[in-house]
This record gives C-alpha cells, structure tokens and sequence, in this order.
C-alpha cells in the first residue's frame, strides 16, 4: 500500500507523466529480478523481465501511468485560469474542487448559486464556465503562475475510509502500475514483458507504440473500472461491485475480449479461490482497444478493480479486491506464459 499511496501522489496528466515514469525506473532499477528496461520515444516504460523459465509465448502485461485532469488553456484579465478536461471530466464532479497548478493551489470556480437562473440550478455548470481561481488578482499575476498549455492536476490526499476502503485520486491507473510492479519484488516464475504506458485517457495512444514494441502474443491489461454500486442505482446498472473481486471482462466499448482467455482467467481464479466478477454492461475501455489491433492482431484479456467515482478526486478502491487482484494476477503469468491451452 505504501507504493501505490507514493504513485498517487505523483503528478501525471495525460501526456505529463514525467514524475511518475522516474519513479517506476526507480523501482525496476531497485528489483533483483533481471530484466531490460526503455522508455519509447512516446514515453511508456518497458520492462523485459527474465523469469526463472522460459515463457512459450510473449506475454505483456500493461498498465497506464497517466490520470485525469485539466490543460490550461487562457488567463483572464482578472487572473483567473481558463482550462479544459484532459481525459473524460464530469463537469458535475469538479465545481469548488482544490487543483494544484505548478505546484501552486487554486480552486475551480464559477457563478454563485443564488446568481444562476432556476434553469442553471438543474444541471451541473459546463466546464467552459468554470475557471481556476488561484488568488491572483490581475492577467500578469496569474502568469507568473501558469500559462496555456501547463497542466492543473486535483488535489486530494489518500486516506482509508475504514471497512477495508480507501480513496484517493489518480487511482485509474496508478493501482495498476502498482501490482505490475509487484510483479518484479521477486524473479518471476517465466519471462514478461511490462508496459506502463503513457496518454491512454485521451486514446491509448501509449498502448499503440507499446504494442507494436513488444509485439506480444498475449497481453493482460491492468486497469481500474466504473463500479456503480451505489444508492438508487438499479442492480443491473451497477456494473460491478466495490469488495467482490477483480473484474474479467468480456466486452467493453473499444474490445471484444478472447474468449478462451477470458475463460481461463475465469477457471484460474476458482483453482486459486480467488472471487472474481465481471461488468454487468458494455461499456468503457482499456488500452486493451489500441493492443488488440497492433500488427497482425494481439489476443487480449482485462484484470481491472472494480472503482466507485472513477476520474474525480477521490477515487475508492477495496484493498481486499486489489490483494485478490495480485494474486490472480501472479497466477496469469504460469497459465498464460507457460501453460497450454486446454479448451
């Protein structure tokens, strides 16, 4: 935990993710397993790790090291910051919210309720009507801030909650990036291949070049995904459940899973006792859309935990779903590097 907790404090919007690379080339340098490490021109980081055998087939494993947030687009007269989301933004989930800004604080702001007209008050305000107040009185002030073009990121603390439930930003996907670094705390049982790729909430872009890199045969993406177990949501619109296990999937917006995979992550699980689920509904994505389709065709399965409020400020994942996570995760790299295919 006190990796990830590191990870999510680590700036690294979409096409940002400079502080959060370092230290996961940090982290592959300090393993005592031996593997060989590039970053691309892109940026993803890829770590070919020799295991103690020899896999039969190359298997990547992938994880996106980039989060949500907001590039500064303008300053006002008056000093405050004009933005726009990188990556998917509720409008709803941000008003009043703290942001920090080349290490300085601001606040997304906009009209007060008592000033919005009745039709205002039914909907969350747009974002191209919010803007960022950091406490600078005049347009040269805030530039000595920022300028267009520099990247605003939330700012909210990792903090259990009790109940085995902890919250955090940037947890799609620094939790991935978490247990692929778990992969290497020791030598693993065969060779893999790691990829923590870069831009996948504008479009998998990293995933694309990493794909095409490693040219693997199998590849497991490592995400976290929309859990809508909540009050007054209808229980097959919940699409999974916070504490009941990782998520297999086996279809999204952007991927229709392999099925044999899918089966025997699905089988793996119950030899190990691990609870697994999957998502109720299509919907979302991975970079498991942009791996599938490099060269001549990736096959592809999806590992990812189930995450209530998903790209906002806080994030909550189970702790018990991320340590069934690993585990499932650990038993992948037998079945899918060294085992046969029996269906």
């Amino acid at each position: 935990m006190t990796r990830l907790k590191h990870l999510c404090s680590l700036e690294g919007v979409s096409g940002r993710e400079d502080a959060v690379r370092r230290y996961i080339l940090q982290e592959l340098a300090a393993s005592p397993a031996p593997m060989t490490v590039s970053v691309d021109p892109l940026g993803n980081v890829i770590a070919r790790v020799e295991g103690k055998k020899r896999a039969s087939s190359t298997l990547l494993f992938a994880a996106h090291m980039d989060e949500v947030g907001f590039i500064i687009t303008g300053v006002t007269d008056e000093g405050y910051l004009r933005f726009s989301p990188v990556g998917s933004v509720d409008s709803s989930v941000i008003f009043g919210k703290r942001v920090k800004v080349n290490e300085h604080f601001g606040v997304i702001g906009g009209k007060a309720v008592h000033q919005c007209k009745d039709d205002e008050k039914k909907t969350a305000v747009a974002i191209d009507k919010l803007l960022i107040d950091v406490a600078a009185d005049s347009r040269e002030e805030a530039q000595n801030i920022a300028r267009p073009g520099d990247m605003a990121v939330f700012d909210s603390d990792f903090a259990s909650l009790g109940g085995g439930l902890f919250k955090a930003r940037a947890l799609d996907d620094r939790a991935g990036c978490a247990l692929l670094l778990e992969f290497v705390n020791d030598t693993p049982e065969y060779d893999i291949v790691l990829a923590f790729t870069v831009q996948e909430e504008v479009g998998l872009r990293g995933a694309k070049t990493a794909a095409y890199g490693v040219a693997p045969d199998i590849a497991v993406v490592v995400d976290s995904t929309t859990a809508a177990d909540t009050a007054g949501v209808d229980a097959d619109k919940q699409v999974c459940r916070v504490g009941k296990g990782p998520v297999v999937s086996f279809m999204d917006n952007r991927t229709l899973y392999d099925k044999s995979l899918y089966d025997r992550v699905f089988r793996t699980a119950e030899q190990i006792g691990i609870p697994v689920q999957t998502k109720s509904m299509v919907a979302g994505g991975n970079d498991a859309g942009a791996i599938q389709l490099s060269r001549t065709g990736v096959r592809v399965a999806a590992v990812s935990l189930p995450c209530r409020y998903i790209h906002s400020p806080s994030c909550v994942l189970s702790e018990n779903d991320l340590k069934t996570a690993s585990e499932l995760l650990q038993a992948l790299v037998g079945e899918f590097a060294g085992g046969e295919e029996s269906d």
